[in-house]
């Protein structure tokens, strides 16, 4: 495994190779369950009679959930252990995937997506302080990154089931959100297979007291330069990221009338499988070898920097050839960076209270980007969704800004 993660002379044992599996598979299923909604949102949107700004107002509610989630399970990982705050993660939005199914009204889908978005956001900061505080210093970005990068293999697997439910079983919305149910099996293997971090077993339970460290140090006290910083830089990537890619189905299939570009259901679920395994798995993979070159806070700003400069490429093209091709480095760019968020999160902030550090600026982020999908549908409804797609290019590069605003992290050790 070190030999594969880049030929580090570090080794690895079997206990920490499943704590990378166990974290990647939350995070993949994490992003299959979230975004089969956007792979069905046309459909859930003729069939509850929604406008486009209601349809991405849901999102807006679930990503707004990820961020309470996100500091609420932080604060469970420092207090239970990372493991099992991992799996209770997995099984909330698990089982609010299958729920959203029933769902007769968009009321009661609104409060389905809330809980799942809770789970959402639960998952990511757990996985992350869990590989983080087991693997060891010199694959820890790569590792990292690897975890990651599994959120593109989750939503181009998200697509392929949906072209496969609706358009080969000729099942409906309802039947493709049952199957999100899935992931909460991976729960079982865990309970045997995954252990918890020594570093918090070490750090935290022998003292049995409570962490010294809380939220008002990260919001204002000897943190707060550093989470700021953080925060505003995952905070306008998001902002474009959700905004583009929550909308980017329904772009490549509304009628060109609508701002779109037509294609049917079979063409643009192929673009899609193609920019995300073709694009976004690269792009996260990527950051951790290049972050181990030239740092940590130079990559960010490589990367979103180039993702502000090709997104309006991307929304003047029409054909299919072009945009699956341009598709592929606005991907690249575009989600890649994300690889940073835990990995300068963990180098930052100390063990007491380096779960709820990474769920307040990462899944806080997620929350304040809530308004993402809905502004976007919002100036779709009126402008179009080429137009809208420009103020995800204006959101990456202030995200470039802000990450100029990060102390370099580069060969920290953990504390």
């Amino acid at each position: 495994m070190a030999e594969w993660l880049g030929g580090s002379s570090e080794s690895t044992t079997p206990a920490q190779r499943r704590t990378l599996v166990a974290a990647g598979l939350g995070w993949m299923l994490d992003a299959f369950d979230v975004m089969l909604y956007a792979v069905v949102l046309a459909s859930v949107s003729r069939d509850l009679h929604m406008t486009k700004a209601a349809a991405g107002m849901l999102n807006t509610l679930t990503l707004i959930a990820s961020g309470i989630g996100g500091l609420g399970f932080g604060f469970i990982a420092d207090r239970i252990g990372r493991a099992r705050a991992l799996m209770l993660a997995i099984l909330t939005y698990s089982v609010c995937s299958f729920a959203s199914g029933l769902a007769t009204s968009v009321l009661m889908l609104a409060v389905f997506r809330f809980i799942l978005g809770l789970g959402m956001g639960g998952e990511w900061n757990t996985g992350a302080t869990l590989v983080a505080e087991t693997w060891p210093a010199g694959l820890r970005a790569r590792a990292l990154a690897v975890v990651q990068s599994s959120w593109a293999i989750g939503y181009a697997l998200a697509v392929v089931v949906g072209w496969v439910c609706v358009s080969v079983l000729h099942w409906d919305w309802r039947r493709v959100f049952f199957a999100g149910v899935l992931p909460a099996l991976v729960t079982l293997w865990m309970l045997k297979a995954v252990p918890e971090s020594e570093m918090w077993r070490n750090r935290l339970k022998p003292a049995g007291k409570e962490a010294q460290a809380g939220v008002s140090d990260l919001l204002f006290g000897k943190y707060a330069r550093h989470t700021l910083a953080l925060l505003l830089m995952i905070l306008f990537g998001m902002f474009g990221w959700w905004g583009l890619f929550t909308w980017l189905p329904t772009f490549l299939q509304a009628p060109a009338a609508e701002g779109g570009r037509g294609f049917d259901r079979n063409t643009m679920t192929w673009m899609l499988v193609i920019i995300n395994l073709g694009g976004m798995f690269p792009g996260y993979l990527s950051y951790g070898w290049i972050a181990d070159r030239i740092g940590r806070r130079k990559s960010v700003m490589l990367y979103t920097a180039m993702a502000a400069l090709l997104v309006p490429l991307y929304a003047m093209a029409h054909d299919a050839r072009t945009l699956t091709l341009l598709g592929m480095p606005v991907a690249f760019f575009g989600t890649g960076f994300f690889s940073a968020s835990g990995l300068i999160g963990s180098e930052i902030f100390p063990t007491e209270v380096r779960a709820r550090a990474l769920g307040l600026t990462y899944n806080g982020a997620r929350m304040l980007s809530a308004a993402a999908p809905f502004t976007i549908g919002r100036v779709a409804d009126s402008r179009g969704l080429s137009w809208a797609f420009g103020l995800c290019a204006v959101s990456f590069l202030l995200s470039a800004v802000a990450a100029g605003l990060l102390p370099e992290t580069q060969g920290k050790p953990l504390e």
